[in-house]
Order: structure tokens, then C-alpha cells, then sequence
């Protein structure tokens, strides 16, 4: 469904960051959503009640489909934080509390 444009590849520079524990090289610019999904995640988060999980929806901030636990701090919204050198990011689970 989604995928990267192969001139974009050799513009931008590396950003090492880690998915779920495992390291991962984003591109600069990148916002953590598609960084998840350059990754092949689908599933951002999984829901506090049914625990069905959701993926990328709007990825402008409107709905809450790409909610991320970001260097510890649960509920950030993944399409609006762009990656840095070394963050941390968690598929969230349930409310992330």
C-alpha cells in the first residue's frame, strides 16, 4: 500500500532510531509514522478495550490511529513528530499508562 519513491532514496541522509527494540534507519524528515512504516509496521497501536490493533488512518493528526509511545512519553501522535537520531519508538498498548 505504501511504499517510497526510489529518487527519494538517495537524498536523504540516515537517522538511526529504534522500532519495538530493534534498530532502524529512518530517513531525515520523516515523521515517526512513516518511519513505522518504512519499518513494515501496520499496527501503531492496539486499542485499551478490545485490544484490535490500528495502523495509519489520516496521517495529518486528525484521528488517533497513529498513536505511538515516543522516548517513554505514551500518546504522542506519530504523524506529527518527526524522527531524531537515536529516539525510541513503541508500538502503544491499550492507554500506554
Amino acid at each position: 500500500m505504501f511504499r517510497r519513491l526510489p529518487d527519494a532514496e538517495a537524498l536523504a541522509a540516515a537517522v538511526p532510531v529504534v522500532i519495538d527494540g530493534e534498530p532502524f534507519v529512518a530517513r531525515a524528515g520523516d515523521s515517526v509514522a512513516a518511519a513505522l512504516i518504512a519499518a513494515g509496521r501496520r499496527a501503531f497501536r492496539t486499542t485499551p478495550v478490545s485490544g484490535v490493533p490500528r495502523g495509519a488512518d489520516c496521517l495529518m493528526g486528525v484521528c488517533l490511529d497513529s498513536i505511538v509511545t515516543v522516548d517513554d512519553r505514551p500518546d504522542q501522535r506519530g504523524c506529527l513528530i518527526a524522527v531524531a537520531p537515536g529516539m525510541r519508538i513503541e508500538t502503544q498498548r491499550g492507554t500506554g499508562a
